[in-house]
């Protein structure tokens, strides 16, 4: 049984996805014949996930008909929609006491289980534990890093040289959730008192990964899938 509680973003506008997310959410666009938010509960299901939370805002009554029927838990944010942070927030009484999985609902992962690898790695002294690629081995992202990772497994920002990809998945204490006083913000604002701290740490994936933020990234999540089941 996987050990944590699992949070998945699936409220966003999907701005960069243009006319695709005209008329639905970014997580209901289909990847190879499955809606990108089956996808992410996919991996969740087989890790073992047994309290997941699902947070929605825009055309949220569409996520809601989707996810119907199926043990999730829906944080509603019709309000408002309140970022990374502000909804991991908002979401944790439904999650519980405790360290929480965080996943975005935008990627396509190949190779081992995402959350498996975390939970595996994770280490109670850590504040967050974040999923990397190299940028080199990213689909569908660019060429920009966003953070080092050093010898311990720490990571760091901010000085140059950020050559590793955060790539949507996590584990993370959210206690410090509780100090910022804005009730809409990023989970960055979060990270960077973690990496002042040196209690924000990476592990790199046993896979690979496809950004699925942008209508380029599905051609190449498709590729992605059809190579991993063929070899």
């Amino acid at each position: 049984m996987f050990p944590f509680p699992l949070m998945i973003f699936a409220a966003g506008f999907g701005t960069r996805m243009g006319a695709l997310t005209v008329d639905r959410p970014k997580p209901l666009i289909p990847i190879a014949g499955r809606p990108l938010i089956d996808h992410a509960l996919g991996a969740a299901t087989d890790a073992g996930a047994a309290r997941i939370v699902v947070n929605v805002h825009y055309r949220a009554d569409q996520m809601e008909a989707h996810l119907a029927g199926r043990e999730v838990m829906i944080s509603d944010e019709r309000a408002q929609i309140l970022e990374t942070g502000g909804g991991l927030r908002a979401a944790l009484p439904l999650l519980g006491a405790g360290p929480v999985a965080v996943m975005n609902s935008d990627g396509i992962w190949t190779g081992a289980n995402p959350l498996a690898q975390l939970a595996a790695a994770w280490d109670y002294r850590m504040e967050a534990l974040l999923l990397l690629l190299p940028v080199g081995d990213t689909k569908g992202h660019g060429e920009k890093g966003d953070f080092r990772l050093d010898s311990m497994g720490r990571i760091s920002r901010g000085k140059g040289g950020e050559d590793h990809v955060y790539i949507g998945a996590q584990i993370l204490n959210p206690a410090r959730l509780a100090d910022v006083p804005d009730p809409v913000f990023s989970l960055n604002r979060t990270w960077n008192d973690m990496i002042a701290a040196g209690t924000a740490y990476g592990i790199v994936h046993q896979g690979l990964w496809c950004d699925v933020g942008h209508p380029e990234g599905i051609a190449e999540a498709e590729r992605l899938l059809h190579d991993a089941a063929h070899g």
